[in-house]
């Protein structure tokens, strides 16, 4: 009955890795197509739409006109411009009859090369663009930009004019700045036939910014901060990016991504985790009914079996009762050459050990005591700490696929670099707790200012630290990794013992730091409310607070998240 039920958990277990393996790299497959597949779309479009762009730039009557304002004296500019607007906009009505009506042509200029408008189709915000950057870099190449409107977006295109007899290095005497409606863009990103659920594809500029609709939040554009694996893999190496993280919602995705920094975005195409396993569990929950089923079955032929065997069986049963009562002297004696019989020799051979035992162990009860009265030699006093723990997310998932060596040295690279962050702030480690990290900074009255502070400064620095803690992880070859900082503010208790030169500490206040821990951002810090009220007056932070299904005051706990302030310098930039 045991080798068949380890059969079945075996078989079950292969067959649901196996499918999950196998959905994966259907998702994979699914999502690199569509991402490959409409980032080229995207692509052909911003690049058709700049070669429409170059229809005007190219016109031998813009290049004309271009020309002759490019050498009109400053008195003479103005009135040269109203008397040439007329033949601007001659052949900008050409071109949009043309093609810029189904291209969602709204507005053209045309600036000369000291940045003075020529032409506007619409209404002008300034009439000098020289200190323009999108005017700057239109002198060099085409390039296609995109600018918040209302809660869309509009696509700007920017093409150099060159003179009509201009060689190549030559410079451009002019740029023409186009402004078009994006809805062939939408289309084909908010297209999500093939996604399921909970699929879609957006795109993301170098900013970090979300550039179309997100099918779950609202006015999203130029206002959803996007800063996941995808993203960073693209803008910071220049590489496509396959697989599983955590999306701009912090939920569990499945993704991939089209990676066109020369045009300024990257193309991403997600599908919620929780979709994509949904057949696995489905699976799971079969195989566990049929395991039922089947074990059941087994159970019930095993009783019949063994109803064949009882008379022995119920001898040893009694006698084991009477183990249980604490009388060590009885003895079955059964002498029958089978497996019971061994089992008979076995079982009095046993007792009489157990009765051996016994004795011994009464004769070293009083040599045990007074070792428990040396290890537990506990204070009775508590002070004011601040309290600090460092937990890694996710850590069971990423250890899953690792060797034991490859765990061992996961977890001595991560520990190691926060304790020596620690340290170098002044701080205490008390232990690790599982994957997590516990220290302290004892708090003296005349210096409790100095003492948050240096507080602050450690546990955001260890968020800011993460990359050197990466870049140890992969030289061994080992994950990416994301923890979470916590602190809280209070009395606690303190533990000494003669078995450790640390105190340990305990009570309400590491409690509470240990539960707002999950509150926390990836690589971020989260304090409790005690320590806010005291840190709250320093300057160089700023506090938010929130609420989640762990901090609230519902729930009696408050949190705040803390990062530091921007200098005033780098707001103005």
């Amino acid at each position: 009955m045991v080798v068949s039920i380890i059969a079945l958990s075996i078989t079950a277990f292969l067959s649901f890795n196996y499918a999950e393996q196998i959905l994966k790299e259907r998702t994979g497959e699914q999502l690199f197509g569509e991402s490959s597949i409409r980032g080229e779309t995207l692509r052909l479009l911003l690049d058709a739409r700049i070669e429409q762009n170059e229809i005007i730039t190219t016109d031998p009557m813009i290049r004309i006109l271009v020309t002759e304002l490019n050498t009109s004296s400053e008195d003479e500019l103005k009135k040269s411009i109203e008397s040439k607007r007329r033949d601007f906009l001659t052949q900008i009505q050409a071109f949009q009859t043309l093609i810029g009506f189904s291209i969602g042509f709204e507005d053209v200029k045309i600036i000369g090369k000291n940045g003075d408008v020529y032409f506007s189709l619409g209404r002008t915000e300034k009439d000098n663009f020289l200190n323009d950057p999108l005017f700057q870099k239109g002198l060099d190449s085409s390039f296609v930009e995109f600018e918040p409107f209302q809660n869309t977006k509009k696509m700007i295109v920017i093409s150099p004019v060159y003179a009509e007899d201009s060689k190549i290095g030559d410079e451009a005497i002019g740029v023409v700045i186009s402004r078009m409606r994006t809805a062939a863009i939408d289309n084909i990103l908010l297209n999500r036939s093939g996604l399921g659920e909970s699929g879609e594809i957006y795109i993301v500029n170098k900013d970090f910014l979300m550039l179309s609709e997100s099918r779950f939040l609202e006015n999203t554009i130029f206002k959803q901060k996007v800063d996941t694996v995808g993203v960073q893999k693209c803008f910071n190496e220049g590489i496509n990016h396959e697989g599983l993280y955590l999306d701009y919602r912090e939920i569990p995705i499945y993704g991939s991504t089209y990676c066109a920094v020369d045009l300024g975005f990257v193309l991403l195409a997600e599908i919620d985790e929780e979709e994509t396993i949904r057949p696995i569990v489905t699976l799971q929950g079969r195989i566990f009914e049929t395991g039922i089923l089947i074990t059941t079955g087994m159970a019930i032929i095993a009783f019949i079996i063994s109803r064949t065997l009882s008379k022995p069986l119920i001898k040893l049963k009694n006698a084991a009762n009477t183990i249980a009562d604490g009388n060590f002297e009885v003895r079955t004696k059964i002498n029958t050459s089978d497996e019971i019989g061994e089992l008979s020799h076995a079982f009095d051979s046993m007792a009489q050990k157990l009765q051996e035992s016994l004795i011994e162990i009464k004769e070293k009860e009083d040599v045990i005591k007074q070792q428990e009265d040396i290890l537990l030699q506990f204070s009775d006093y508590s002070e004011k700490y601040c309290v600090c723990m460092v937990d890694i997310m996710n850590s069971t998932k990423i250890t899953a696929t690792l060797t034991d060596e490859q765990t061992s040295e996961f977890y001595k690279i991560f520990l190691n670099s926060v304790a020596l962050t620690v340290r170098n702030f002044g701080g205490i480690v008390v232990k690790n707790i599982g994957d997590a990290l516990l220290f302290y900074f004892p708090v003296l009255h005349s210096e409790k200012d100095l003492t948050i502070k240096k507080c602050l400064n450690c546990c955001l620095t260890l968020g800011e630290t993460r990359k050197d803690i990466l870049d140890q992880l992969h030289k061994h070859n080992l994950p990416t990794v994301d923890y979470r900082t916590s602190a809280t503010f209070g009395i606690v208790r303190i533990a000494r013992t003669s078995t450790s030169s640390v105190n340990d500490i305990f009570g309400a206040t590491v409690n509470r730091c240990a539960k707002i821990n999950r509150s926390a951002p990836a690589n971020g810090l989260i304090i409790g409310e005690e320590f806010y009220e005291n840190a709250k007056h320093l300057e160089g932070y700023t506090y938010k607070k929130i609420e989640s299904e762990i901090v609230s005051p519902e729930h009696g706990y408050v949190g705040y998240i803390v990062s530091r302030k921007l200098r005033d310098s780098k707001t103005k930039k």
